[in-house]
């Protein structure tokens, strides 16, 4: 081996290393970026292929290619729309419109599909043993059977309920037949909703409340009564926000005119198919999530919390969830992302989502390549945010000792 040049000085020195080939292929760190690279480049070349051919076929049949056809007027209608929407509209603003019910109802079910599965998962565990065998059959069924399925029977169930004049009813408050459920509602829907949002608002102070009150207990050994206050303070803001409002009391109940019902709040049969479809599906899999999440709690944490006093709530609250929602969290993300996607399958039953409105779209602007590109970085960008707003919750319930 060469040890080096001798300088005037006496000194000596390493030669300087020439560059060759053969030595940077030797280098695994550079095979590995010369082969990501290649494998980036193959994946372009491969849609630029693609996306060519696809431009020179809808040349050649004298289809133009661009997004212009968005600022033309739509000219159909939409069954339902949680945001205004008229035929005289552009095709974006139905593309708009169709977001927004996806997001609709992907929040309802959501929300009711996790609360459901959080209580089955614990079901399941429960030393009663009807509670917990009711609970094993839901999910075998649930979750063994097409959700297509599913949906198209919940469907097929409204449709079946008795028409709008002898519809079952709870006195003026409700009232179910195949036009769907129908409820009595606030007329004041924007002081309603300005209620609804500080709920929601006094539901995020409560979490931090909690944290700290943890905290502060770990530091003085005085624990406070957090779920009363919890409870007050959220009535409090409630409250306030109502009287903010104007505090009114108006009710709207609904009231049949004609064939249909007018006034309060209406959830159509596709509505609510879908729906219970998603919620009673995905409750299936997040109660088995839930439960597996239990039980990788040690059994000494839990009779070690049972030793210091901690019973029922208190246990699940300070010693299984935070430990359990590390496994929770990962899984969960991904059936809260194809609860998402799956929605689209309410083109099934004729509920104006994402996907029913784009086909309507495909069919009367003719541009179909384009449609299916914007479907895609919606349900991408849609699935993109929730795993980000996941991976942040993941890292705030993170125990600090286990990321250490």
């Amino acid at each position: 081996m060469d040890a080096g040049v001798k300088t005037r000085d006496g000194r000596w020195r390493k030669p300087r290393a020439t560059f060759t080939w053969q030595a940077l292929w030797r280098s695994e760190k550079a095979r590995g970026r010369f082969y990501q690279v290649a494998a980036v480049a193959a994946v372009a070349a491969a849609i630029l292929f693609m996306a060519g051919n696809a431009v020179q076929s809808m040349a050649a049949r004298g289809m133009r290619i661009g997004l212009g056809f968005l600022w033309n007027e739509a000219g159909f209608t939409l069954a339902e729309s949680v945001l205004p929407f008229h035929p005289t509209d552009t095709f974006l603003q139905a593309f708009i419109a169709g977001l927004g019910n996806t997001l609709w109802i992907s929040l309802v079910s959501l929300i009711f599909a996790t609360a459901l599965g959080v209580l089955l998962g614990i079901a399941r565990l429960s030393s009663n043993w009807l509670i917990s065998r009711g609970s094993a059959v839901y999910v075998e069924i649930f979750r063994n059977t097409p959700q297509l399925i599913q949906i198209v029977f919940w469907y097929t169930l409204f449709t079946l309920l008795p028409g709008a004049r002898q519809a079952w009813h709870g006195m003026d408050w409700w009232f179910l037949s195949n036009r769907g459920l129908v409820l009595a509602w606030p007329a004041d829907r924007p002081a309603f909703t300005i209620v609804l949002l500080t709920l929601a608002i006094g539901l995020t102070g409560i979490y931090f409340f909690a944290k700290w009150a943890d905290r502060r207990q770990r530091r003085t050994g005085q624990p406070l009564p957090v779920f009363g206050l919890s409870i007050l303070g959220l009535a409090a803001a409630g409250l306030l926000a109502w009287l903010a409002t104007g505090a009114p009391t108006a009710i709207e109940h609904p009231k049949l005119v004609g064939f249909n019902f007018r006034g309060g709040m209406a959830l159509s049969p596709e509505f609510l198919a879908l729906s219970l479809g998603l919620v009673l599906y995905f409750a299936a899999y997040i109660s088995e999530i839930v439960r597996s999440g239990i039980q990788s709690v040690g059994k000494g944490q839990i009779e070690a919390g049972r030793a210091v006093g901690l019973h029922g709530a208190e246990l699940y609250r300070h010693i299984i969830m935070p430990q359990a929602l590390r496994v929770i969290v990962p899984p969960i993300t991904a059936q809260y992302i194809s609860l998402i996607k799956t929605s689209a399958l309410g083109v099934a039953v004729g509920y104006p989502e994402l996907f029913n409105v784009s086909n309507s779209i495909m069919t009367l602007s003719g541009h179909t390549l384009e449609c299916v590109v914007i479907m895609g970085a919606v349900y991408l960008l849609l699935a993109l945010s929730v795993s980000a707003l996941m991976n942040a919750f993941n890292k705030a319930v993170a125990l600090r000792g286990a990321a250490r």
